[in-house]
């Protein structure tokens, strides 16, 4: 288990341990609805505190390949859905956090090749392939699919945290949605992309991104 591949089900158990959860398992039949298909771009938009962080990490734990979660679900509502064994743990979960890599810095640039270079190096770590491509994302992840036929779940959690701390740098937030269009966009490796943000977020730059990766909402 990494830090962003396959981050394993700590966060979630604890969610489960806690003196109020409320199941909401059953988000998991609609996304496992829409893997590996052209609606496998999902947004949430919901007010803060709202449960958003709690489903991505439902989300990480059963999907995640790193990682044995029956034992966490089989209680669960999702338990009983016909999809419930075709897809637990069986992808390679990347989960995301754009405000804690926007926190180590403000240049575009370096951000997305920090994101990248912390990405590849797990991916190393796990698979060791021979000639995989060590500086390019999207080229890394088509070489392991390529090896292992299994397609990456991938959950982004404050997408638009880049957008809030540089409003007025339209270059910079054009070169962020180009690097999501050029490693989200119509590649096989991606089974399904899962990116929730606050409803307070700027609808033009929601909507901008939906056009150019085909969310649905």
């Amino acid at each position: 288990m990494g830090n962003y591949l396959n981050p394993g089900s700590k966060r979630f158990r604890e969610c489960l341990q806690s003196k109020i959860y409320v199941d909401k398992s059953g988000l998991i039949e609609n996304t496992n609805a829409v893997i590996d298909t052209l609606q496998k771009y999902v947004c949430v938009s919901r007010p803060r505190r709202f449960g958003k962080s709690m489903a991505a990490n439902m989300l990480a734990a059963y999907y995640s390949c790193g990682e044995n979660t029956d034992n966490v679900f089989r209680e669960l509502k999702i338990n009983s859905a016909s999809s419930y064994a075709e897809h637990l743990n069986k992808h390679d979960v990347i989960m995301l956090n754009i405000q804690e890599i926007c926190s180590k810095t403000n240049v575009i640039e370096d951000m997305l090749d920090l994101m990248q270079k912390c990405i590849i190096k797990e991916l190393q770590m796990t698979y060791h392939l021979e000639g995989m491509d060590l500086e390019h994302l999207d080229w890394a992840m088509q070489d392991i699919y390529n090896v292992t036929d299994r397609s990456f779940i991938i959950l982004i959690d404050e997408w638009d945290c880049f957008f809030r701390e540089c409003q007025h740098d339209i270059e910079s937030q054009k070169k962020y949605l180009d690097f999501l269009r050029t490693w989200l966009k119509d590649r096989e490796y991606v089974g399904l992309v899962y990116y929730k943000f606050p409803n307070s977020t700027d609808y033009r730059n929601c909507m901008f991104l939906s056009i150019i990766l085909h969310f649905d909402y």
